[in-house]
């Protein structure tokens, strides 16, 4: 998989052709804002594989917040650069 890096305000007037280009291409977009990273773009896998790793991650983050491993929204919103 190919990785491109691009900005926010490029990903905001090509969303269209950016996701169709992932997906046929198979690349994968970091977006930027100001320097950071704030999401990706990214192919989804096959449909049956996807479930079942949302599954794993589900089961994983209910034992995370069963044990009080959780995060507060100004905690993620700072390391973010969030205002």
């Amino acid at each position: 998989m190919t990785t491109k890096i691009i900005g926010i305000k490029e990903y905001r007037q090509n969303i269209t052709t950016l996701w169709k280009e992932a997906r046929e291409k198979n690349i994968k977009y970091i977006v930027m804002y100001h320097s950071k990273p704030v999401f990706e773009v990214s192919p989804l896998q096959d449909e049956d594989e996807l479930i079942e790793l949302l599954k794993k991650d589900i089961k994983e983050a209910r034992a995370q917040a069963k044990n009080g491993e959780t995060t507060s929204h100004e905690d993620l919103m700072a390391e973010f650069g969030i205002k």
